[in-house]
Protein backbone atom coordinates (compact mmCIF):
# COMPACT_ATOMS: atom_id res chain seq x y z
CA UNK A 1 0.00 0.00 0.00
CA UNK A 2 1.36 3.44 -0.89
CA UNK A 3 1.78 6.27 1.57
CA UNK A 4 -0.92 8.94 1.67
CA UNK A 5 -0.37 11.87 -0.66
CA UNK A 6 0.35 15.12 1.15
CA UNK A 7 -1.13 18.53 0.41
CA UNK A 8 1.84 19.76 -1.67
CA UNK A 9 1.45 16.83 -4.05
CA UNK A 10 -2.29 17.34 -4.31
CA UNK A 11 -1.66 21.01 -5.17
CA UNK A 12 0.95 19.91 -7.71
CA UNK A 13 -1.54 17.51 -9.31
CA UNK A 14 -4.15 20.28 -9.60
CA UNK A 15 -1.56 22.64 -11.14
CA UNK A 16 -0.54 19.88 -13.60
CA UNK A 17 -4.08 19.25 -14.79
CA UNK A 18 -4.80 22.98 -14.90
CA UNK A 19 -1.72 23.42 -17.11
CA UNK A 20 -3.07 20.75 -19.48
CA UNK A 21 -6.46 22.49 -19.56
CA UNK A 22 -4.79 25.86 -20.17
CA UNK A 23 -2.87 24.48 -23.16
CA UNK A 24 -6.04 23.00 -24.64
CA UNK A 25 -7.99 26.23 -24.17
CA UNK A 26 -5.18 28.52 -25.30
CA UNK A 27 -4.05 26.76 -28.47
CA UNK A 28 -7.21 24.87 -29.32
CA UNK A 29 -9.90 27.46 -28.72
CA UNK A 30 -8.98 30.95 -27.49
CA UNK A 31 -5.99 31.81 -29.71
CA UNK A 32 -5.71 29.35 -32.55
CA UNK A 33 -2.33 29.24 -34.31
CA UNK A 34 -2.01 31.30 -37.48
CA UNK A 35 0.87 29.58 -39.27
CA UNK A 36 0.72 25.98 -38.08
CA UNK A 37 -2.09 23.44 -37.90
CA UNK A 38 -3.84 23.54 -34.52
CA UNK A 39 -3.40 19.78 -34.05
CA UNK A 40 0.38 20.16 -34.38
CA UNK A 41 0.56 22.93 -31.80
CA UNK A 42 -1.70 20.97 -29.45
CA UNK A 43 0.44 17.87 -29.92
CA UNK A 44 3.58 19.84 -29.08
CA UNK A 45 2.05 21.48 -26.01
CA UNK A 46 -0.31 18.87 -24.55
CA UNK A 47 1.27 15.49 -25.33
CA UNK A 48 4.42 16.09 -23.22
CA UNK A 49 2.17 16.84 -20.23
CA UNK A 50 0.26 13.60 -20.81
CA UNK A 51 3.34 11.34 -20.87
CA UNK A 52 3.83 11.43 -17.07
CA UNK A 53 0.33 9.96 -16.72
CA UNK A 54 2.03 6.60 -17.30
CA UNK A 55 3.72 7.07 -13.91
CA UNK A 56 0.53 8.26 -12.19
CA UNK A 57 0.24 5.34 -9.77
CA UNK A 58 3.38 6.87 -8.22
CA UNK A 59 2.22 10.50 -8.02
CA UNK A 60 5.55 11.72 -6.69
CA UNK A 61 7.42 10.31 -9.69
CA UNK A 62 4.82 11.65 -12.15
CA UNK A 63 5.04 15.11 -10.61
CA UNK A 64 8.82 15.01 -10.75
CA UNK A 65 8.62 14.50 -14.52
CA UNK A 66 5.98 17.20 -14.85
CA UNK A 67 8.17 19.54 -12.81
CA UNK A 68 11.05 18.99 -15.21
CA UNK A 69 8.75 19.52 -18.20
CA UNK A 70 7.25 22.64 -16.62
CA UNK A 71 10.52 24.47 -17.15
CA UNK A 72 9.72 24.47 -20.88
CA UNK A 73 6.25 25.87 -20.16
CA UNK A 74 7.71 28.53 -17.88
CA UNK A 75 10.05 29.67 -20.66
CA UNK A 76 7.19 29.59 -23.16
CA UNK A 77 5.04 31.71 -20.84
CA UNK A 78 7.79 34.29 -20.37
CA UNK A 79 8.41 34.51 -24.11
CA UNK A 80 4.71 34.86 -24.91
CA UNK A 81 4.12 37.42 -22.15
CA UNK A 82 6.97 39.48 -23.57
CA UNK A 83 6.15 39.20 -27.25
CA UNK A 84 2.37 38.75 -27.56
CA UNK A 85 0.43 41.46 -25.70
CA UNK A 86 -2.96 39.97 -26.66
CA UNK A 87 -1.99 36.64 -25.09
CA UNK A 88 -0.28 38.10 -22.04
CA UNK A 89 -2.97 36.98 -19.59
CA UNK A 90 -2.72 33.39 -20.85
CA UNK A 91 1.06 33.52 -20.62
CA UNK A 92 0.90 34.87 -17.07
CA UNK A 93 -1.49 32.05 -16.15
CA UNK A 94 1.00 29.56 -17.61
CA UNK A 95 3.84 31.12 -15.62
CA UNK A 96 1.74 31.05 -12.46
CA UNK A 97 0.78 27.40 -12.87
CA UNK A 98 4.37 26.34 -13.51
CA UNK A 99 5.59 28.25 -10.47
CA UNK A 100 2.81 26.73 -8.35
CA UNK A 101 3.82 23.29 -9.56
CA UNK A 102 7.51 23.83 -8.81
CA UNK A 103 6.80 25.30 -5.36
CA UNK A 104 4.48 22.38 -4.56
CA UNK A 105 7.19 19.92 -5.55
CA UNK A 106 9.75 21.72 -3.41
CA UNK A 107 7.38 21.79 -0.45
CA UNK A 108 6.73 18.08 -0.79
CA UNK A 109 10.38 17.07 -0.53
CA UNK A 110 11.16 15.35 2.74
CA UNK A 111 14.22 16.87 4.27
CA UNK A 112 16.68 14.84 6.28
CA UNK A 113 17.55 15.90 9.76
CA UNK A 114 21.22 16.84 10.20
CA UNK A 115 23.32 13.92 11.28
CA UNK A 116 21.15 11.17 9.78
Amino acid sequence: MSAPVGLPYRVGRVAWFALIALQLLWHGWLVRPEHLPAWLVLAATVVPLLIPLTALPDLRRALLWVGILSLFYFCHGVAEAWSAPTEKWLALAEIGLTLLLIVALGAGVKRRKPGT
